[in-house]
């Protein structure tokens, strides 16, 4: 038996990976296309293992798609892949829509194709679980109840409105064609090998090279954090056990403040890697600088993952305090794999973005 993911040598998909094949002997196939977010050190724990083949491709290529699931006749397909960085989405949407809903479509299209000619047996075990995000129920108020499954969907950014099609479509396979998929929404992800655009990496790397620490407005936005090895076992267990047809809010039970996090990881930094002693500040906290808000910026997301932890029994194994060190500790300890990323285009990309 074999898993196709794809996306998987971004940050979520590389995770999973790696997890997938520290539990599993079931070998799998991984599909990236190997734009900015996604890079092969990521994978570089797998390099030598026979259980992890590497392809560089497109979800939209359908030719591409029909050749590997010939060849390696999965039985089931994890989509990771996407366009996924809300800012980028401002500046540049037509990437997202072609990605993510483009993609999404034509790689649907070509397994239902595929998953037609099954065997019975093979056709009724069949999964396509689909990765998606919170942002596509749009924001919450101060004292609104979390996103349940049945919220209605309201994407207020090209990147949310991007995934919430894309939702859509797998839906449509299911109800339209009969197509056995799974969606999965989560909340905010951190941990190892996150591209270093996001609040978390961003705000360690700039605090260890002692540049200002961008926020967003007031920096009051909440979000809820799930760490990444958590959000793996989750889908891990909706893909064993998941209901056919059915959405799984996927969250880390954590909502904090923007501030808040940056407040947390400065403060672990203190500890962890203080300040050189002829540096101009005696705490990471005096790097914080305020700049002005991204349009349409949401200004709360919570996640009610009362169905998964029901219904499949999971719940996230490590608290924002646990995992947060983790991942600042992971990130001081693999300065190499950060200073590969940190070049070109991303420093010309953060010059425009925080000018």
């Amino acid at each position: 038996m074999t898993i196709l993911v794809t996306g998987g040598a971004g940050f979520i998909g590389a995770n999973f990976a790696i997890d997938w094949l520290q539990a599993d002997d079931e070998p799998v196939v991984n599909l990236d296309k190997l734009t900015y977010a996604g890079n092969l050190g990521n994978l570089a724990a797998l390099q030598n293992d026979e259980r992890h083949i590497f392809i560089q491709g497109d979800i939209g290529d359908q030719p591409l798609i029909e050749r590997l699931l010939s060849e390696h006749q999965p039985r089931a397909i994890i989509n990771f892949a996407a366009e996924s960085h809300v800012d980028r989405s401002i500046q540049g949407p037509e990437d997202f829509i072609q990605t993510n809903i483009v993609g999404t479509f034509r790689l649907l299209d070509t397994v239902r194709g595929y998953w037609s000619d099954l065997p019975s047996d093979q056709k009724s075990n069949f999964r396509f679980l689909h990765v998606s995000t919170d942002e596509v129920y749009g924001s919450l108020g101060p004292d609104e109840p979390a996103f349940a499954e049945t919220h209605q969907y309201e994407p207020n950014s090209p990147y949310s409105a991007s995934k919430a099609s894309s939702d859509h479509l797998v839906r449509a396979y299911h109800h339209t064609y009969g197509l056995p998929v799974l969606t999965t929404n989560c909340s905010n992800n951190y941990g190892p090998y996150q591209f270093p655009e996001k609040l978390i990496p961003l705000v360690i790397h700039n605090a260890l090279a002692g540049k200002p620490l961008p926020i967003y407005g007031d920096g009051q936005q909440v979000r809820d954090w799930l760490y990444v090895g958590d959000h793996c076992r989750a889908i891990r267990r909706v893909l064993e056990s998941g209901q056919p047809g059915d959405v799984y809010n996927i969250g880390g039970l954590n909502e904090k403040t923007n501030i808040e996090i940056v407040h947390t990881l400065c403060d672990i930094l203190d500890e962890l890697r203080p300040a050189a002693a002829n540096a101009s500040i005696a705490s990471y906290r005096e790097l914080i600088t305020y700049v002005k808000d991204r349009p349409g910026h949401d200004r709360r997301y919570a996640i009610d993952a009362t169905k998964i932890e029901t219904e499949l029994g999971w719940r996230p194994a490590e608290t924002f305090e646990t995992g947060i060190r983790k991942t600042v500790e992971w990130y001081l300890d693999n300065q190499e794999w950060v200073q590969q990323i940190v070049s070109g285009d991303y420093r010309q990309w953060i010059e425009r973005q925080y000018a």
